[in-house]
């Protein structure tokens, strides 16, 4: 997600996103943070250290986590 990223402190929204903003962004800092792309920024943040945000996302790349979205 965040190959290419010039400032990794910005917003990155998932490339294979659409622009329904049915998706996810993310920005790197000491953490990571993930929000939902519908709130625009007023709604919460995910907060995760670096080792738990690669278990997230591999989870998330493998189906893993699918059933959560009802898909």
């Amino acid at each position: 997600m965040t190959e290419n990223v010039k400032n990794p402190s910005e917003w990155v929204k998932a490339r294979r996103s659409t622009n329904s903003n049915a998706c996810v962004e993310m920005r790197r800092l000491e953490h990571v943070e993930v929000r939902d792309t519908k709130q625009r920024g007023h709604g919460p943040t995910l907060q995760l250290g670096q080792a738990a945000y690669a278990t997230w996302l591999a989870g998330a790349k493998s189906g893993e986590l699918d059933h959560l979205a009802g898909l």
